[in-house]
């Protein structure tokens, strides 16, 4: 899939500062001009949402985005991962693919890569990671650690049927939907498709992925802040 670096599932560029998931939040109108419903968490949940960062092709079409809710996670380190910190931090995030066929790039000269259930799982993977720090890695091996785990959560997005993948079925706009869901030491990721044309990823930690639905966004503009 072929998009921007406003991707949401960038992984952060240091330990110390804001992860670029969080850092280019506030606005509603890159969600504004996507041609697919968002979707989030539905009624069920009743704390906090927030907006996240679009993923774009190269012509500009937004393709690919998320929505935040609970706590807004920091990056999670070794040195501080524990009871104390599964307390603070409790969030889900939803990402939203547009279900695009194979499609000619903006300048007619190649093709776009399908997007299918395993991006919305590949997204919501490596969007897991960038909230994610080993706190004993030195800094000089993290990008090494990264690109290794970003190519694991890619493996694993391209595996939907292995056995690394549990079925989880969820109601989506109030009818039950197989997810395909997974969970590490990281959190938990799961991914399926929705009858409204899009998939949908999301991924979360010190929040159960058993209860939750998901319904299409009614308004987005309300989450900016």
């Amino acid at each position: 899939m072929e998009t921007t670096s406003q991707a949401v599932a960038q992984a952060p560029a240091a330990e110390s500062g804001p992860p670029p998931a969080t850092s280019a939040r506030r606005t509603a109108d890159d969600y504004l001009r996507a041609s697919f419903p968002w979707y989030g968490l539905d009624e069920a949940f009743t704390g906090r949402r927030w907006l996240m960062q679009v993923g774009t092709a190269a012509d500009g079409a937004v393709e690919h985005g998320a929505i935040g809710h609970g706590d807004e996670p920091s990056v999670r380190s070794e040195y501080v991962a524990g009871p104390d910190q599964d307390a603070r931090e409790k969030f889900a995030v939803v990402v939203t693919v547009a279900a695009n066929p194979v499609r000619r790039s903006a300048d007619g000269t190649g093709l776009l890569e399908a997007t299918s259930v395993s991006s919305a799982a590949w997204l919501a993977g490596v969007g897991l990671l960038s909230f994610t720090w080993p706190g004993q890695m030195d800094h000089s091996l993290r990008d090494n650690w990264l690109e290794q785990q970003t190519e694991t959560a890619w493996a694993l997005a391209d595996d939907l049927e292995g056995e690394d993948w549990s079925t989880l079925s969820l109601p989506v706009d109030g009818v039950p939907t197989p997810f395909h869901y997974r969970e590490s030491e990281f959190g938990w990721v799961l991914a399926g498709s929705t009858q409204a044309g899009v998939h949908v990823g999301a991924y979360g930690r010190g929040m159960s992925a058993y209860g939750l639905g998901f319904a299409a966004v009614k308004d987005v503009a309300a989450y900016a802040g």
